[in-house]
């Protein structure tokens, strides 16, 4: 028996399936790379899953040791510090990249039915990447991932009827120390990617059941052939952007490498305390309002966010013809800007 014929009967592949699978039909409007952002979050997520498995080797969960194992990993082991970068940026740019498909898919109004659910898992994804981006740099333990941690669990505390609960089980107790350090650790290393994994897994599965929403351009008209195929052309042009995207945060990484501050201290309160730049808009919204209305806006905007196909839905029976829907993601689009651009340069 040769190989090629024990690989048939022992690992046997479906090859209509297969084919069926590559020979998917993608509209035109996706060889417009702008309009092909949904994979990015993916690729720097397994850029993320990999460079953290690096990390976790060096890392140490105390909360003793974890800043000096954070700075033998910058500053000794051998390319750590790139390491780090790399795992730093990528969040950065799955963040963005990650909002800026929201911002597609809302404004081309893709969520509308039957792919109404498959939204609200993407806002259930985008909730989770935030999670994972505050939870990573509360594990560095410096001054400023410290008082994250205490004014996110405070945040937390202020949410209404159930916010003494959440509190003390991020913190696993009522103050900030080992046990939340150790929380922390699992949420960003075990519960979240596997909350992650499987979200992942039924957005990519609602899609291929669905397909693609198809957005029509000028020209497009004219074209002879309505599609394309998913192999070789499709993945062709993700290659490109991957690519790109690559060459881009190894860019980042290198002229820009994560730095460490001061190591946590309890008793010393920083004097401007800035999160990262995803969460600027809320900060902002906590300092010009009190902690009650300060935690329900956000609860608010995520609840309006979430069942926003409804909502839409709503709006266009009450307001036929208005597109009332549009300029309230253009209000709030643009209110999440100034605040972002005002806690940047603010106090």
């Amino acid at each position: 028996m040769g190989l090629g014929t024990w690989l048939k009967q022992s690992f046997p592949v479906d090859q209509d399936a297969l084919i069926e699978l590559t020979a998917e039909p993608i509209p035109n409007h996706l060889k417009r790379w702008w309009w092909a952002l949904g994979g990015t979050p993916l690729y720097m997520f397994t850029v993320q899953v990999i460079t953290g498995i690096m990390l976790v080797f060096y890392y140490v969960p105390d909360t003793a040791r974890a800043y000096d194992s954070i700075a033998y990993i910058t500053y000794t082991a051998d390319y750590g510090w790139l390491i780090r970068s790399i795992h730093r940026w990528s969040s950065n740019i799955m963040i963005a990249s990650l909002i800026l498909h929201m911002m597609r898919v809302f404004f081309t109004r893709s969520y509308q039915a039957p792919r109404d659910i498959n939204w609200m898992f993407g806002v259930v994804l985008f909730l989770l990447t935030l999670m994972f981006g505050f939870t990573g740099y509360s594990l560095v333990y410096e001054q400023m991932s410290y008082w994250a941690m205490k004014v996110g669990t405070g945040i937390a505390g202020a949410t209404p009827f159930i916010g003494g609960w959440i509190a003390d089980f991020m913190r696993g107790g009522s103050e900030i120390g080992q046990n939340t350090l150790t929380r922390f650790y699992l949420f960003h290393i075990v519960l979240l990617p596997l909350l992650l994994v499987m979200a992942v897994g039924i957005h990519v599965y609602l899609i291929r059941a669905h397909g693609v929403t198809e957005l029509k351009f000028k020209g497009d008209e004219n074209l002879e052939k309505k599609t394309f195929p998913l192999w070789p052309d499709h993945v062709f042009t993700e290659l490109i952007m991957v690519s790109i995207i690559m060459i881009l945060l190894l860019t980042l990484s290198l002229l820009f490498p994560v730095q460490l501050g001061d190591p946590a201290n309890p008793n010393v309160t920083p004097l401007h305390i800035k999160p990262e730049w995803y969460f600027f808009a809320v900060f902002r919204w906590l300092k010009i309002t009190n902690l009650l209305v300060g935690v329900l806006g956000p609860m608010v905007f995520l609840g309006l966010l979430f069942f926003w196909p409804f909502i839409d839905k709503f709006l266009d029976k009450v307001f036929p013809d208005r597109e009332v829907g549009f300029w309230i993601g253009v209000l709030g689009m643009l209110t999440i800007i100034v605040f972002t651009v005002w806690e940047t340069f603010g106090h």
